[in-house]
């Protein structure tokens, strides 16, 4: 069986973890917290999908040279599976975080109904809700209150809920400009925000079959080996002791995970 013993298949397998380590490590509390009030924007910055996978692919090109082939099979595996990881936290997060701005937005009508200011309106939101909708509606607040616009800090470009406080901006805006009831224009956001909401947890559930075929799918090949190992074919021999192995195993291992993470795209796109 291939393994990665020697000093080139020990740095290759050191780099590998190096790397997966790097980019599942979580973000310390302070600097969370830091950037949930201050926005904190970088001239230059890349998905994060497109650095896993720069660095899976320098993990692997050393593991191929070196002939490691089972390493850069399960670095590719990794890679998938910390990608698929992050999209779910994510999701996860931007429901949790719709949740709270849909409070938020409750909370600031309530408050404009009964005749308070705007900045004292998006305080008591910011009191009541959490994540990032408090933070936002904190420093809306202070900017209303100092005499600036209360619009311009809802804006959070780098938040996952990016493009829903961005709507609520826009109304609150528009009522800045034109001298219009914020308290109706933040009804109508609030309620086009849940009816976009509904809508997209009700595709979401829709898509699960299509993402439950497309695991089964990229699952099947392993059935397959399981299968030919018990009617003697020996696939395990082929693909981690023999030299074909070398370039079978990472191939097919990648199509497999190219296939996974492509039909996570397709279903992504059609959810709004």
């Amino acid at each position: 069986m291939t393994t990665v013993d020697g000093p080139g298949g020990l740095f290759a397998a050191a780099f590998g973890c190096t790397v997966l380590a790097l980019l599942l490590v979580p973000v310390p509390p302070v600097r969370r917290r830091f950037g949930a009030v201050f926005e904190m924007k970088s001239s230059q910055r890349f998905p994060t999908r497109w650095v896993l996978f720069a660095s899976v692919l320098a993990g692997c090109v050393p593991a191929l040279v070196l002939g490691s082939g089972s390493l850069m099979a399960a670095l590719l595996v990794a890679g998938t599976a910390a990608v698929r990881l992050r999209r779910s936290r994510r999701m996860r997060l931007h429901r949790t975080e719709c949740g709270y701005l849909l409070d938020g937005l409750e909370a600031v009508i309530s408050e404009l109904k009964i005749g308070a200011h705007p900045s004292a309106a998006a305080a008591v939101a910011a009191r009541e809700t959490g994540g990032i909708a408090a933070a936002a509606f904190a420093v809306g607040s202070a900017r209303s209150r100092l005499g600036g616009s209360g619009a311009e800090g809802l804006l959070r470009p780098d938040a996952v809920i990016a493009a829903e406080l961005g709507r609520v901006a826009d109304a609150w805006r528009v009522a800045e400009r034109h001298g219009l009831a914020l308290a109706e224009l933040l009804s109508a956001a609030r309620a086009d925000l849940g009816s976009r909401i509904r809508f997209r947890s009700r595709t979401d559930a829709s898509l699960a079959g299509a993402r439950a075929t497309a695991t089964i799918l990229a699952v099947l090949p392993l059935l397959g080996i399981g299968l030919g190992q018990l009617m003697g074919a020996h696939p395990f021999q082929v693909l981690f002791a023999s030299s074909a192995g070398r370039y079978l195993l990472p191939l097919g291992t990648g199509l497999a995970c190219a296939g996974l993470l492509w039909a996570d795209e397709i279903t992504r796109r059609v959810v709004p």
